[in-house]
C-alpha cells in the first residue's frame, strides 16, 4: 500500500516496464492486497516472468480508513491482467486478519495450480494522527492487518513450502515507516517494524530449509491508497516534511517500482539474499 510522499513531481526517467526477464516459469506466486496498487502490480509482474498467481484480498472497506477499501471488479481487474500473460490465477476474496480463511485461500490455490513457491504478504492499511490521538481501534486495525496480517501469510505459507521441500521466498511489504519513526503514522510504523523483527526471525528459522525471508521498504508510492488525513497534518506542521522525502527528484514512486523490486528479490537472482531489509525510497534513508 502507501502514499507519503511530500513535494512537487519532476519528470522521471524513462525505464523499460514491460519485463525481459522469465524468472518464474513453473513457479506459483501467492499475492495478499492483490486487488489493486502495489499488490496488483507484483501480481501481474511476476505473471509477466512465468508465474502462475493466488491472489487474495478482501471486499470491503476498513472502519478506520479515509479511502474505500478494494472490491469484487478491482480483483476481477488483476485477474484479468493476470490472464493476458496467459497465465493461471486463483483469486479469493479473504481477509488477511482471518487466519482460517486465508488458509482456505492458501489450500485452494496449491490445489488447483500445484504447488507454491513464492509468497507476497503485501497486505495493509494506514491511517494517521497525533500519537496520543490514535482510537484504540485504529491501533487494533493497523495492528491487525499490518502485522497480524503478515503473521497470518506466514502461518498459511509456510507449512505448504516446508512440505514440498524445495525452497521457497516470502517478501513482506514494511515501509520507511518500519525503519524509522514516521510522524503521525505511529500505529502503522509500530506495526511495520514488527513485520521486521517477525520477517528476521523467520528468516533465520527457515534458512536451512532454502526459504528466504525478505522485507522490501517503500516510501510514498502513487495508489488510490491515499492517506488524506496526513497531508492534512503535513500541511500543518512542517518540521515533518523531510520524514517523507527522498534524495531523488521524483515525489513518488510507481507501483512498478516496487513490483520490480519485490520481483528481484524474489528470484533465484537473489539466492543468497536473506533477513535484508530492501528500500525502494528514493533515498529517503540515505538521508
Amino acid at each position: 500500500m502507501t502514499d507519503f510522499a511530500v513535494g512537487e513531481a519532476v519528470p522521471a526517467a524513462q525505464v523499460p516496464r514491460e519485463p525481459t526477464a522469465r524468472r518464474f516459469v513453473g513457479k506459483v506466486a501467492l499475492v495478499t492486497g492483490a486487488a489493486r496498487g502495489q499488490g496488483r502490480a507484483e501480481a501481474v509482474r511476476l505473471a509477466a516472468e512465468g508465474a502462475d498467481i493466488i491472489a487474495v484480498d478482501l471486499d470491503e472497506s476498513l472502519d478506520t480508513t479515509s479511502y474505500p477499501g478494494p472490491s469484487y471488479e478491482d480483483l476481477a481487474e488483476t485477474v484479468a491482467q493476470v490472464e493476458r500473460w496467459d497465465r493461471r490465477i486463483v483469486a479469493v476474496e479473504a481477509d488477511v486478519r482471518d487466519l482460517d480463511a486465508l488458509q482456505d485461500a492458501v489450500a485452494e490455490g496449491v490445489s488447483t495450480l500445484g504447488r507454491l513457491d513464492v509468497v507476497i504478504a503485501n497486505a495493509g492499511a494506514a491511517t494517521a494522527a497525533h500519537a496520543w490521538e490514535i482510537s484504540a481501534e485504529q491501533w487494533r486495525e493497523a495492528i491487525d492487518v499490518n502485522l497480524t496480517g503478515a503473521f497470518h501469510t506466514a502461518k498459511a505459507a509456510v507449512p505448504v513450502l516446508l512440505r514440498q521441500g524445495t525452497g521457497g521466498s516470502i517478501v513482506f511489504t514494511s515501509s520507511v515507516a518500519g525503519l524509522r519513526g514516521a510522524p503521525f503514522l505511529a500505529a502503522y510504523s509500530a506495526a511495520k517494524h514488527g513485520v521486521v523483527g517477525f520477517a528476521t526471525a523467520l528468516a533465520n528459522e527457515l534458512a536451512p530449509y532454502r526459504i528466504r525471508v525478505n522485507t522490501v521498504h517503500p516510501n510514498g508510492v502513487d495508489t488510490e491508497l491515499k492517506v488524506h488525513e496526513l497531508f492534512a497534518l503535513l500541511e500543518q506542521h512542517s518540521f515533518a516534511r523531510p520524514y517523507y522525502t527522498g534524495s531523488l527528484p521524483d515525489a513518488t514512486s510507481d507501483s512498478d517500482d516496487i513490483a520490480a523490486a519485490v520481483a528481484w528479490i524474489a528470484s533465484d537472482e537473489a539466492r543468497h539474499v536473506t533477513g535484508i531489509q530492501l528500500p525502494v525510497d528514493r533515498g529517503r534513508l540515505s538521508r
